[in-house]
């Protein structure tokens, strides 16, 4: 059964990860990745009465242990991060450790730990059917590699979750990833493995860290087409962005037909994102988790674990991207024209008014038309988005029996 954006589906079991303790991940001040984007998520997603319906679950996930994270990372690399995250002033920079991007800070090692247990959690929960679908908006820390961290990341805890659900019988996992950074660390993880499909819609490596995710990365000798990326040029919109999603994304996951979905929602793709230079709105985003919602339901019985990542608009973003999120796994989709609770928004004056400088938003949405055009009224090779879309199309659609051009 396939639900239309906006519509309320059934109460499905819906566990939804947090903790104030995940908001020890904290590279410091000044760092891009704000800690306090987690706690205004929560706090909005509470306002707006998302964790009290009676079909959601609120759980606090638990530090992985060390067997648990060397499933996808390497024994060496977890025992460098324990030793980093115990004397932060011995850096490990040949594995990514104590650089700009990830500054070392004591107890790194459980902090990282605790957000990869909170997918972990959610994997277990779909495995053992209490929940169908989970949340983890602390995770999706997509640029953590076996044997490195980067670009924020420590722990991978999206590929965690994906190997959970493998060694428990799942036998094809799809992963989506619509952050505007490629998602280079899950892509690598399962870089030969023909029962992970990754695909990664993204700012391209021209414009935007890390400088990867092209079309011509398909996978590896023995997962051909397991790896599909959209390099999406610089700013690209939501009528953009949505036309590349739907004209790639839904064939190729029909053609997959997975049994789970795991997806990866940074919200840095966000017009008013500081770090990147896509022009996608609140609106847009909240559309995109729809989407990928609706594909759940389609062809994996709703099961689905969703995801946080990048995003770093800390105030006027995050939190309502994210309660969408919440909302739209919990089938209870949250209007765009909802006003923001009036207690978060006196939240957010009183404790960061200071520090942001900015006023909190006054509705859940930016108020924006994200009509996109079909696939289905022809390729225009005069429009950059379109010569983005064919070139993956042409790379992976062959692979699956699909039609390039109409499909």
């Amino acid at each position: 059964m396939t639900f239309l954006p906006g519509l309320t589906q059934p109460a499905l079991p819906t566990m939804v990860v947090w903790d104030m303790a995940m908001t020890a991940y904290n590279f410091g001040h000044g760092h891009p990745m704000a800690p306090e984007r987690m706690e205004l998520t929560a706090r909005l997603a509470r306002s707006l009465r998302l964790l009290d319906l009676g079909h959601v679950t609120v759980a606090a996930p638990d530090v992985a242990g060390d067997e648990e994270l060397c499933t996808v990372h390497s024994p060496e690399y977890v025992a460098a991060v324990r030793r980093v995250s115990a004397n932060p002033d011995v850096p490990d920079l040949a594995r990514g450790l104590g650089t700009e991007d990830d500054p070392a800070f004591a107890g790194m090692h459980e902090a990282s730990a605790r957000l990869a247990g909170g997918s972990l959690l959610a994997a277990r929960a779909i495995l053992d059917g209490s929940a169908v679908r989970a949340v983890n908006f602390g995770g999706g820390m997509h640029h953590a590699a076996r044997e490195r961290a980067s670009g924020f990341c420590i722990y991978n805890d999206a590929a965690l979750a994906i190997q959970k659900l493998l060694d428990g019988g799942v036998q094809r996992v799809a992963y989506i990833d619509v952050d505007a950074h490629h998602g280079d660390g899950t892509q690598s993880i399962f870089w030969d493995d023909p029962r992970v499909l990754t695909i990664s819609l993204h700012e391209t490596g021209l414009t935007l860290f890390p400088g990867t995710g092209f079309a011509n990365e398909i996978g590896g000798p023995n997962a051909e087409g397991s790896a599909v990326n959209v390099a999406l040029p610089a700013g690209t919109g939501d009528a953009g962005w949505l036309r590349a999603f739907h004209a790639v994304v839904p064939q190729l996951i029909g053609a997959f037909e997975p049994e789970v979905i795991v997806s990866q929602h940074g919200c840095d793709s966000h017009r008013l994102d500081p770090l990147t230079h896509l022009n996608i709105s609140v609106d847009g985003q909240r559309e995109a988790a729809t989407a990928v919602g609706n594909l759940a339901a389609r062809y994996c019985d709703n099961r689905w674990i969703a995801t946080g990542g990048g995003g770093y608009n800390v105030i006027s973003v995050v939190p309502r991207s994210w309660s969408h999120l919440i909302a739209i796994a919990a089938g209870r989709p949250v209007p765009l024209r909802t006003p923001v609770p009036a207690d978060w928004r006196q939240y957010v004056q009183e404790k960061y008014g200071a520090v942001y400088g900015v006023p909190a938003p006054e509705f859940m949405g930016d108020d924006v038309d994200v009509w996109w055009r079909s696939w289905e009224v022809g390729f225009d090779p005069n429009d950059e988005v379109d010569r983005t879309v064919m070139a993956t199309r042409k790379e992976v659609f062959p692979l699956y029996g699909l039609d390039p051009w109409f499909d």
